[in-house]
Parts: structure tokens; C-alpha cells; sequence
């Protein structure tokens, strides 16, 4: 009997432990989804709010909100430089670069941060003036949040030792973004973080659109579309509420391209991916903390980067581990190239065999990686035929174009001496090496048939 009675114990308290263990998680729940609530964006009201965390009102100044969701929203926050301004070209950068086609299925909204309501005004009238026709179409959208929706930015934290106005500055800065990301968590699937002093890839918007198809299932937090600050970082919209809520509650801590990367790994992304070439390039000479004279640059940006047309890559160098020959030419993440094992020798091969014929009009290889595993010697050739022998695919009917120099090639203007179609392109090893060797990426340039302008076609890593 006490035996039984013991048993009854132990059932009766696990069941108490166990409903305390779902009362808490719900409440978590709960708690979550009515904040969730309290931060959701009524089109109707014209609103941003927060409840308790007191999150600005962002008040429309510009454009015409759409009702359907698009594809990506380009966010990017402005407040007045001392020295020159960037905003506007920016925004013609952002729309100059891009097709027709790709901007239905973008918008662009600014937040003009600077608490200075003349400058607010005059920078409006400055877009109205210029972007008249993408404010009413509803591809450019322009905020402002009031100072008195701001949390205190004097008397605050001084981590890392930063001087007050510094600490200031970033602060703001990570308040400014906490409310863009809020306006823009229901305008579309994907959103990009820009900054207003940067310069677009041409059809930068089909090469995201491409490298999240190359992703497939693959789990992500956030892309990198560019080696700098929080240029070019793109982020799921349905995870922005929870950014927004993250930069808000450790404003004053850290600066915001800090706070990015600890939400991405909060969020079970423990490294970058980072995509190569670069999308956008930072233009500013000056930033807009103090006037500091600013020359950062990313060497991996290209104004006008390329898709490669459908071809097999085949080599019969060694393969290392999962560095396949198509890493080399395919888009993907900066960490997938080709890297091929040791010994190389005398007349080993990369070929790329396209599936159609095309008129090259110019290519770029890359080699190596932090100046190791170069392809010291090889010649670059374009082939009219692709063969299957014994040895392997062979580019026939070959034209040497030039040859590797410091693991490097680039020609252009190829299609005013070879002006005929070829089906391949031919990396032949001219000399031995004992090192492995890295192919990051091959970029080809083709010309379209019955047109003059030149269409990039390829990938360059």
C-alpha cells in the first residue's frame, strides 16, 4: 500500500513539474506574441509602435505605400554630412542600376534621422524634385521619426572606451535602424540594409535573387553582399520585428555592425556568408561622424558583375575534399572554390564546355587565395568544339588569348579579333608545380547576337 502510495506521489508531483515547466513556456509565448502585436506596422493608422518599449512613430513624408508585399525592400537611413552629401546619388545609383522589371519587385525607402527639420525638409524637397516618378509608383518611400520617440543619447555607456559624441553617434545610429527595420518588416519577402553613400552592381537585385535560389533549403539568418559595416546585408523580413527589438534594447552597447553579427549568430548562423564579387561599393570620402575622412573601399566590388551561361566544368587535376570544379564558375558563397591536390603537371586541364555557342568579348580568372596555391603558368584558350577522348573532355579547334600572370588573367575587347562563336574555355598547365592550386572564380563577358551592347554572362569568385 505505501509502496503504491509512494508511486502516486512521484506521478503527481512529476505531473505539477511538468504543467509549471508548459504554464512557463506559454507564458514566454504569450508574452512574445503581445509584444509581436504591440510592434506590428498599421498601414492604416500610418504607425509604428511599441507599447512599453515606447519605438518611435515613423510618420510618412513621401510615396505611396503599395498594398501587395514585393520582393525586396532596400532600407537605408541619412542624416546631414558637414562636408558633402551622398543621398541622392545613392538613390540614382540604386534605380539606374536596375531594370524596369527588377524595381516592380522592389522598393526603396529612406529615413531621413537627422533630428534638424530644415535639413529634413530640404533633402525631401531635394527627392520630390528628382524622384518624382518612383514616389508615385510607390518604389521610394521616405520617413522620419521625431526626437522625442528617441531614448536618451547623452550621459550613456562608454564601452570600448569611445569618447561621448562618439558613443552618441552610434547609439542614434542603432536607434535610427531599429526604426527603419520596423517600417519595413511587412513591405516584402527579403530586406538589404544599405548605407545612403554607396554604389550599386548593375542588376543587383537578380544577383540576389539568383544566389538565395543557389541556396535552396540551406538554412540562413543573413547574406553579405559586401565586406563593409552593414552594406549590402540582407535578412529574411519576417525576422526584422525581432531585429528592430534586438538594436533597440542594446542601443547604447554596441555599434550596430556589432549588434548584426550577434543577432545572426542568436540566431544559429555562427559564421557569415558572404557572397564574391561584392553588390555595392562604399563612394563616401567623408562619414558622417565629424566629417572623418573615410577612403574605405571593397576590392572584391564589380559595377557590373555577371550569371554564367549553363556549361560543364571538367579537370582531370585532383579534387580536395568538396572543392569541385564547378565552384570555380558557379555563384555560391566566397568559401566554394576549386582546389585542386598536388602534384600538377605539364598538361592538365580546366575546361569550361558552355552548351551553347558563344562570342567572348572578355574574361577574368582568379587564382589562389591570401597569396597561396597560385597556378603560377598555364595558357587561357578558346575552343570552337569539345571532344571526348581517353583522357578525358578536350577543347579543339583552340585559340591561345594569353596566359597567367602572378596566377592572374584578364582580357577584354576579345571579340574584335576573335570574332566567331566557341563552345569552350581552356585553362591548360604550360609548367609543373608542387603546390596545390585554388581557381576562386572565372568571369567571362559575352556578346549577345544582332545587338551592341555587351552582356556579362559569368561568375567571378
Amino acid at each position: 500500500m505505501r509502496v503504491r502510495l509512494k508511486v502516486h506521489l512521484q506521478a503527481i508531483v512529476g505531473l505539477l513539474i511538468l504543467a509549471c515547466l508548459y504554464l512557463s513556456f506559454r507564458r514566454e509565448q504569450w508574452t512574445e506574441q503581445t509584444e509581436m502585436r504591440r510592434w506590428s506596422w498599421n498601414f492604416n493608422a500610418g504607425r509604428l509602435s511599441s507599447g512599453s518599449l515606447s519605438m518611435a512613430s515613423a510618420r510618412l513624408l513621401a510615396g505611396v505605400p503599395q498594398q501587395d508585399k514585393k520582393y525586396l525592400t532596400v532600407g537605408l537611413s541619412s542624416v546631414r554630412r558637414k562636408k558633402e552629401n551622398y543621398l541622392l546619388s545613392t538613390l540614382y545609383s540604386i534605380f539606374s542600376q536596375s531594370s524596369e522589371k527588377e524595381l516592380a519587385d522592389m522598393v526603396v525607402v529612406v529615413l531621413l534621422a537627422d533630428f534638424d527639420l530644415q535639413f529634413v525638409q530640404e533633402t525631401l524637397r531635394s527627392i520630390m524634385e528628382k524622384f518624382s516618378s518612383r514616389l508615385s509608383q510607390g518604389q521610394l518611400l521616405v520617413i522620419h521619426v521625431d526626437e522625442e520617440h528617441y531614448p536618451p543619447l547623452t550621459g550613456l555607456k562608454r564601452n570600448f572606451n569611445d569618447a561621448p559624441d562618439r558613443v552618441t553617434f552610434r547609439s542614434k545610429q542603432n536607434m535610427d535602424y531599429a526604426h527603419l527595420v520596423h517600417f519595413c518588416a511587412n513591405l516584402s519577402r527579403y530586406y538589404l540594409m544599405l548605407e545612403d553613400d554607396v554604389s550599386c552592381s548593375k542588376g543587383f537585385l537578380s544577383a540576389i535573387r539568383g544566389h538565395i535560389h543557389s541556396l535552396g533549403s540551406s538554412p540562413w539568418t543573413s547574406l553579405e553582399f559586401s565586406k563593409l559595416g552593414y552594406i549590402g546585408k540582407l535578412y529574411h523580413s519576417s525576422d526584422l520585428l525581432q531585429l528592430g527589438h534586438f538594436l533597440y534594447i542594446f542601443y547604447q552597447e554596441l555599434p550596430c555592425d556589432f549588434l548584426m553579427s550577434h543577432f545572426r549568430t542568436l540566431l544559429m548562423q555562427d559564421k557569415p556568408i558572404r557572397f564574391r564579387p561584392s553588390l555595392f561599393q562604399h563612394m563616401g570620402t567623408y562619414s558622417s561622424f565629424q566629417s572623418i575622412y573615410n577612403k574605405l573601399k571593397d576590392e572584391d566590388f564589380d559595377v557590373d558583375p555577371g550569371h554564367n551561361p549553363a556549361a560543364d566544368v571538367y579537370t582531370d587535376i585532383g579534387v580536395y575534399n568538396h572543392h569541385l570544379p564547378q565552384q570555380a564558375y558557379e555563384n555560391g558563397p566566397e568559401n566554394q572554390f576549386f582546389w585542386g591536390k598536388s602534384p600538377i603537371k605539364e598538361g592538365n586541364f580546366f575546361l569550361v564546355a558552355f552548351h551553347e555557342p558563344v562570342v567572348v568579348s572578355r574574361i577574368l580568372i582568379q587564382t589562389g587565395k591570401d597569396g597561396n596555391d597560385m597556378l603560377v603558368s598555364a595558357d587561357v584558350e578558346l575552343g570552337e568544339t569539345v571532344t571526348k577522348g581517353a583522357t578525358g573532355m578536350k577543347c579543339t579547334g583552340s585559340h591561345t588569348v594569353g596566359s597567367l600572370r602572378e596566377g592572374q588573367f584578364e582580357q577584354q575587347d576579345m571579340q574584335r579579333t576573335l570574332k566567331s562563336p566557341v563552345l569552350c574555355l581552356n585553362i591548360r598547365v604550360t609548367a609543373p608545380q608542387t603546390n596545390w592550386v585554388i581557381i576562386k572564380g572565372i568571369q567571362v563577358w559575352t556578346v549577345k547576337e544582332n545587338k551592341n551592347e555587351q552582356v556579362v554572362v559569368a561568375f567571378h569568385r
